[in-house]
């Protein structure tokens, strides 16, 4: 890859995990909408401002082809339903002063999805990830037998992204057209809980302030721009360079409720934060150390 594609595939990584990373900033903006609420938004909008993308982009050749097998599409089903969780608890969680809990889950996210791709992928363990997955277990347990709590927040998060990563990795759709279809298939359902069921303070748009609405709105922008990055990032950038950017977005999260949001690293957290954080520099000085020995087995 040229010079400069590398620093193009950088700047994308770097803007698509800052958003990711202070996009609970913006959901602290409207706190005062329901979770669920924000979450229909997300989705109505996502689907709204894909539909425009994808029309500028010319790329409905590529969803075409998705829609052309119903295997894929009904998997995207089920990516839908996962990441429509995972949008829910992150926002909840955000909204309900649990944002540390949250980046503890995208820390522990890498992990797992090594976890998977032994599980389900056949992929082998370097002795070194052995010894970082154990370390996070650790910090795990001892939060459970020490302190009686398990961090469920934290573990939902990391397990529903890990899984949301497995299946779209085995059915191999591009991001737009699975952005699009996975959208689609949350669309009716979102617009019938909004439209139909929701009735708070907040629910009936032609009340609620312009100003509010357009942060509703805005939910879409949120979603969409950073998983387009991402994807453009990972045309230009080898997979495991991006991979280093992705504790860029739980680093800001972890900043974002310590020093702006006042929650508090309480004794628990603490242990199980050390633990994630000793395992993660395992599993970076591992990788490092892979990508060495394999550039010079090519050379």
């Amino acid at each position: 890859m040229d010079t400069q594609q590398t620093r193009q595939g950088i700047g994308y990584a770097l803007g698509a995990y800052f958003i990711w990373g202070i996009a609970p900033a913006y959901f602290k903006l409207v706190k005062e909408v329901p979770p669920t609420e924000i979450m229909t938004h997300r989705v109505i909008w996502s689907a709204l401002f894909m539909l425009v993308l994808i029309t500028l982009s010319r790329s409905w050749k590529q969803v075409s082809t998705v829609l052309a097998q119903p295997k894929k599409v009904l998997l995207l089903a089920l990516t839908a339903v996962t990441i429509g969780g995972n949008w829910l608890l992150f926002i909840w969680a955000v909204n309900n002063q649990h944002m540390l809990e949250a980046s503890l889950g995208y820390f522990i996210n890498p992990l797992i999805n090594v976890v998977f791709g032994m599980l389900f992928l056949r992929e082998r363990f370097r002795r070194l990830q052995w010894v970082a997955v154990a370390l996070a277990t650790t910090g795990v347990l001892v939060q459970l037998w020490q302190f009686g709590s398990l961090p469920i927040i934290g573990l939902g998060l990391a397990l529903s992204f890990a899984l949301y990563g497995l299946v779209r990795k085995k059915i191999q759709v591009d991001a737009q057209s699975g952005m699009l279809i996975e959208t689609a298939w949350l669309f009716p359902l979102a617009a019938i809980y909004l439209f139909g069921f929701a009735d708070s303070a907040t629910s009936h748009l032609s009340a609620n302030p312009l100003s509010l609405n357009l942060k509703l709105v805005a939910a879409g922008i949120v979603t969409t721009i950073p998983l387009m990055l991402f994807a453009a990032a990972c045309a230009r950038l080898r997979l495991s360079t991006v991979g280093f950017f992705q504790y860029l977005g739980p680093t800001l999260m972890f900043l974002l409720a310590v020093l702006f949001y006042g929650e508090s690293l309480t004794p628990d957290k603490m242990v199980t934060f050390g633990f994630i954080w000793l395992a993660l520099a395992i599993f970076i000085i591992d990788a490092i150390a892979f990508s060495a020995r394999t550039r010079v087995r090519i050379a």
